[in-house]
């Protein structure tokens, strides 16, 4: 497909979105707000997953089951974030392939990505059953903890297909038509969790292993509705027989890598952290950080939200060459992020007591460490707020390379010579100030990339 035909189909893509809105004529402003909330809306649900655990196990597990999820994060994020590598990556292709008429490569992307699903998920479910405690030891469990690592992650691992295919399948029924059907799915899945959170680890008291199985259930329940979409009239997506085509499965990787590299990026930034926390202060900072990693999955969940929202505006109108209105919108969004940064940082600077005190019931110990290390990793928010958004305005605006670089330099690159670098100099400190800084610098880079990239619009 040509480079013009690109820009056409993307405005094609944003206009049929949303049909009751004139993406070209309506005020942007009046726009960027009213695809805000519901944006916003979808993203938060989508961290549930996460959060219920989280705060249910601490709250009903203590500290010590706290600090065993942030262990196990990795591996959800590896999970996810393969379906989002085969599912964004082979549902842009196949949305590209339907926009030029091509009914037979779309079916056949998807069906390649399904196959290859299918493949790493079985895969992924095999090994990680036969080596489940030696994987538990890599990620920094001890013989003391080990315990209630394997009670969760052995449903987590043993159920890889569900998670796998739920992120693929949303990427999927999303392009084909159906976004209202994937966030319901989204939006069902999590509320299960939470229910069944309070019940299986609260009333009936399973502990970590009633954790999980309320996140297995919670995400059967979406891929079920995920699945409906395949019995209804607007389903364009069918499985086709054939040999597979290693080429197709190397665009669709090729496709996918951004989303799966953001992903499974901060498993990697987990892993690191607490492998450099156990070194230095032992679980107790494993426990204060999963605090702060979860409250930045709120942070990042507002900060898609409105990146997300404001996406099908920036992108429908740079398909029509209104460059005045995309910078409109990428304005309005650049100042709304930054705000909720803001915002964000103050509540954990003022109230860090609270934020604790949501996820766990504190030892004195956890509660003295967490206020300074919350003040610090909290100011964070505020520049990874501007690139978050910044990276979805370079992947509407058909510069998907300047994406990637955010993605890599705030995800890996950066933090990754920081959280080895700065404990050196200034022992635990230096690791809660890893994210600030390593936000600051890719903001500056990000903004520099703003600026001499505006003419090319």
């Amino acid at each position: 497909m040509s480079y013009k035909c690109t820009k056409n189909f993307i405005a094609d893509w944003g206009i049929n979105f949303m049909q009751q809105m004139d993406l070209l004529h309506d005020d942007p402003k009046k726009l960027f707000f009213k695809y805000l909330l519901p944006s916003i809306s979808a993203t938060l649900v989508t961290s549930i997953y996460v959060l219920a655990d989280t705060i249910m196990i601490g709250k009903g597990v203590g500290q010590d089951g706290l600090a065993v999820l942030n262990f196990i994060l990795p591996l959800f994020t590896l999970f996810f974030g393969t379906g989002l590598l085969l599912g964004v990556g082979g549902a842009v292709l196949m949305s590209v392939a339907n926009g030029s008429g091509d009914k037979k490569l779309a079916n056949t992307y998807f069906t390649h990505a399904a196959l290859s699903g299918a493949f790493l998920a079985i895969l992924f479910t095999v090994l990680g059953l036969v080596f489940l405690e030696p994987i538990g030891y890599m990620l920094g469990c001890t013989p003391v903890n080990i315990g209630l690592f394997t009670s969760y992650a052995q449903y987590l691992v043993g159920f890889c297909p569900v998670f796998l295919f739920s992120s693929l399948l949303q990427a999927f029924v999303r392009n084909d038509g159906a976004p209202k059907r994937a966030m319901v799915a989204v939006i069902s899945g999590g509320v299960t969790n939470i229910i069944l959170d309070y019940i299986f680890i609260f009333i009936l008291g399973m502990g970590m292993a009633g954790g999980a199985i309320a996140t297995v259930i919670g995400s059967i329940t979406s891929v079920t509705l995920l699945l409906t979409h395949f019995m209804s009239k607007q389903n364009t997506m069918k499985l086709l027989k054939g040999k597979i085509q290693v080429n197709l499965i190397g665009r669709i990787l090729h496709s996918g890598l951004p989303s799966f590299l953001i992903e499974v990026a901060s498993g990697i930034v987990i892993l690191l952290f607490n492998l450099q926390l156990l070194k230095y202060v032992g679980e107790v900072g494993v426990v204060v950080y999963s605090i702060m990693a979860n409250s930045a999955i709120v942070a990042m969940s507002l900060f898609n939200g409105v990146s997300q929202g404001a996406q099908p505006i920036m992108a429908t109108n740079y398909g029509a060459d209104q460059s005045e209105r995309v910078v409109s919108v990428r304005r309005l969004g650049s100042i709304t992020v930054v705000i909720i940064g803001i915002v964000l940082f103050l509540s954990g600077f003022l109230f860090p007591d609270i934020v604790v005190q949501i996820f766990i019931e504190p030892t004195t110990e956890v509660l003295d460490m967490a206020r300074g290390a919350i003040r610090i990793y909290f100011a964070a928010f505020i520049m990874m707020s501007l690139n978050i958004f910044y990276s979805t305005y370079f992947q509407s605006v058909l510069k998907p390379k300047l994406s990637l670089i955010i993605c890599l330099l705030r995800g890996i690159i950066i933090c990754t010579i920081l959280v080895f670098l700065l404990p050196l100099l200034i022992g635990v400190t230096g690791i809660w100030l890893v994210m600030p800084i390593t936000e600051l610098i890719t903001a500056i880079i990000a903004m520099m990339m703003v600026r001499s990239a505006k003419n090319s619009i």
